[in-house]
């Protein structure tokens, strides 16, 4: 048998005409990524004029669409003033922490409209929510 035989049978290790759906970790690191430069208020276009890409790639990286590379996010860690460790999981995050609840697409808009309430009405405003969602704290 010829070596050129054998390579025609061999399994390919990667399928060409597989699809590419987006990884799991990619679009948590995206999502944390996202939450970040909302939270300085860095649009996506200053990040990426930062990075010297398009705001299109970083669409793409926030939405997990596309990896980022290890000296990227290097990069954007640095841009956004953060440890790279920030957007990993430490460990699942499943336990309610802080971490885990601010990477719902929700949690910084509502935390940005409690802050604008005026400080007479936040206590209100927390009973309000605690008493929709059942809980005594």
């Amino acid at each position: 048998m010829s070596r050129s035989s054998d390579r025609a049978r061999a399994p390919s290790a990667v399928q060409p005409n597989a699809a590419k759906s987006p990884n799991a970790a990619d679009q948590r690191i995206g999502q944390r990524v996202r939450l970040r430069r909302l939270a300085i208020g860095l649009s996506q276009e200053k990040l990426a004029q930062a990075l010297g890409i398009t705001f299109q790639q970083v669409q793409k990286y926030e939405r997990g669409t596309n990896r980022i590379g290890a000296s990227r996010l290097q990069e954007i860690a640095r841009v956004l003033s953060v440890p790279v460790a920030s957007f990993y999981d430490a460990d699942d995050q499943a336990d309610g922490s802080l971490t885990t609840m601010l990477d719902t697409p929700e949690s910084l808009p509502l935390l940005q409209a409690f802050t604008a309430i005026a400080p007479d009405l936040r206590r209100q405003a927390l009973e309000l929510v605690r008493a929709i969602a059942k809980v005594k704290m």
